[in-house]
């Protein structure tokens, strides 16, 4: 045989074996994101995980690996647990409160395919208050029912020691969830709020928040929005009362969805817009999220990723 003729052979060989590495990793992708995205709260910072473990993947000796999914996912976790511990820090630097970056689920359906509760905005800001291993530990098992076999490998645990991790973390976050409206009741409180700031009632909004209200404004510095949550029902209806008649006679207002909830899009020109959410229980609505930062919007509006 030639030289040439066994060139060509290791040619295509090794063409082959990527192609066969990229169809693998095509088709896992929608998941690795899943996972990489829950651990975040942010669509940028799972893309670059994505990123950095299509690179490893890549470079691994994938002859001896068996199950790729198994693998990739252990990649895509111990990556996404590195960049929470981080991302940590940054965040204590954030100009005013950092809110979750929402994702289309409406365009993008496959995104909420999984379990759907740890996708929520808001639930998606309790699991901040977890260690990034527990919420791995969580996401992994609540949102994609990983075995807990399965969930020690990936975190370098013992079997006992991952199912402590999610224990733990589901009585945390169980302390601190309330019972979640359907998304039908979800959609009329949040047509109600905003009927009612729209006209400035005070009393009408005031009426539809729990006793431990809380919203908040994320313009990341880069929109104007409150730096601080406002908390209590009579100063969060004051303050979309006095805002919203004013400030959005001119606006467009259309429904989406976010991150498998119903939300509205505000749009005031090409790179002003923003997005208003709620959660909310039986109780009312305990949080009005705004999220106006245009880095977060993407999703929504593609021209505002590079404004």
């Amino acid at each position: 045989m030639s030289t040439r003729v066994r060139g060509t052979m290791h040619t295509n060989y090794r063409a082959d074996a990527l192609d066969q590495a990229a169809s693998d990793f095509l088709e896992l992708r929608p998941r690795l994101f899943g996972i990489a995205y829950r651990m975040l709260g942010s669509v940028a910072e799972a893309e670059d995980v994505l990123q950095e473990v299509w690179v490893r993947w890549q470079n691994t000796d994938r002859a001896g690996v068996e199950h790729p999914q198994a693998f990739l996912s252990l990649v895509t976790t111990r990556l996404s647990i590195n960049v929470a511990q981080s991302a940590r820090a940054r965040r204590e630097s954030y100009v005013g409160p950092w809110l979750p970056e929402p994702v289309d689920t409406g365009n993008d359906p496959a995104l909420g395919a999984e379990r759907g509760e740890a996708l929520e905005l808001a639930f998606l800001l309790l699991l901040e208050r977890l260690s990034p291993t527990e919420r791995a530990a969580y996401v992994l098992r609540e949102a994609f029912v990983y075995p807990y076999p399965d969930i020690a490998e990936i975190l370098g645990v013992s079997a006992v020691n991952a199912r402590q991790l999610v224990s733990r973390a589901r009585r945390r976050l169980t302390a601190e969830r309330r019972e979640p409206v359907d998304r039908s009741e979800h959609r009329r409180l949040l047509r109600v709020f905003l009927d009612a700031a729209q006209t400035g009632n005070v009393a009408a909004l005031e009426e539809l928040f729990a006793a431990d209200v809380v919203s908040s404004s994320d313009g990341g510095g880069v929109r104007r929005a409150a730096r601080v949550p406002l908390v209590g029902p009579l100063r969060v209806a004051r303050f979309y009362a006095a805002l919203v008649p004013r400030n959005w006679s001119e606006a467009d207002l259309s429904w989406v969805e976010a991150n498998s909830r119903p939300g509205v899009l505000i749009r005031h020109s090409r790179t002003k817009v923003a997005l208003l959410t709620i959660d909310a229980s039986p109780q009312g609505i305990h949080r009005v999220m705004w999220i106006g930062n245009p880095h977060k919007l993407g999703a929504y509006e593609p021209s505002l990723r590079s404004a």
